[in-house]
Order: C-alpha cells, then structure tokens, then sequence
C-alpha cells in the first residue's frame, strides 16, 4: 500500500479496529471469559425479551377483553331518558 492511498477512512478504520479490540480484551479482563457478550448471546436475549413483550401484549389484551366483557354484562338496559 502506498503512502498516497493511505486517507482519513484508512485511518479511521484502524483506530475503531484497534478500539474494538481494546474494548474486547478489557470485558474479558474485567467480567471473566465465561461473562463475555458474544452475538449469540446477544441474539438469545434478544429474542427472550420479545417473547416477554408478547406475553406482556397478551396478558393486556386478556385483561381487556375481560374489562369489556364485564362492562357490557354489567351495563343497565333501560333507555337513559
């Protein structure tokens, strides 16, 4: 590579590279190798947090439709009048 193809992208390639790789080493150090994040790690949780928005979404529309269940069974028939 030449001095002339060598640019401010190059240069802020390596430095994130080497950040990364300075990041990487310092979670393995601080919480251990058996803690270190990896992406399917990452992946898991993520899916475990959406199976936990959709329990919370069909417990909501359970409460729902028993409130509206409810309501419509409690409501008086007469004309209001």
């Amino acid at each position: 590579m030449s001095t002339e193809s060598i640019g401010l992208t190059t240069i802020s390639r390596t430095v994130a590279s080497l950040a990364v790789g300075v990041v990487h080493t310092l979670e393995r150090a601080v919480v251990g190798e058996a803690q270190t994040r990896t992406a399917r790690g990452n992946a898991w949780e993520a899916v475990c947090a959406d199976q936990a928005r959709a329990d919370q979404r069909a417990e909501l529309d359970r409460i729902v439709a028993e409130f509206t269940t409810n309501r419509d069974t409690n409501r008086d028939p007469r004309p209001m009048g």
